[in-house]
């Protein structure tokens, strides 16, 4: 077995700023929960980054549910003259393909009664 020096008073470079510490203060790079043989200040040691384990770990993330039920939430507002619901507790005004109207074939299904707004205005710049 060797016999090593205990290292009271041992002077060490940091690996990164160049700095003399005492070697007791200087702490071991990790990078991805692996040991690198470099040698770092306190003002230099960054911590390993979490954001660099992804993967490394399974994560579980649920997702689906055990037993779901039908939504009975939904009150129809009425039905109009080809017996579609009108509106409801969710009437959803869709915002794609165009702004403001639907599509002729899902007209009845996909109401949509956004309009859109627009200004043009002036801008002037001075340059002293």
């Amino acid at each position: 077995m060797a016999n090593f020096a205990t290292g009271r008073k041992a002077i060490a470079e940091c690996d990164r700023c160049g700095m003399q510490f005492q070697l007791k203060k200087l702490k071991t790079e990790i990078v991805k929960t692996k040991k690198y043989n470099l040698k770092v200040c306190p003002e230099c040691w960054d911590p390993d980054h979490p954001q660099l384990l992804l993967g490394m770990q399974p994560i579980v993330e649920a997702i689906a549910l055990r037993e779901p039920r039908i939504d009975t939430t939904y009150i129809t507002a009425g039905v109009n003259a080809d017996g579609n619901p009108t509106g409801g507790s969710r009437n959803i005004q869709w915002g794609w393909y165009p702004v403001g109207g639907s599509r002729i074939f899902d007209a009845v299904l996909t109401q949509n009664y956004l309009v859109s707004t627009t200004n043009v205005g002036t801008v002037t710049i001075t340059v002293s």
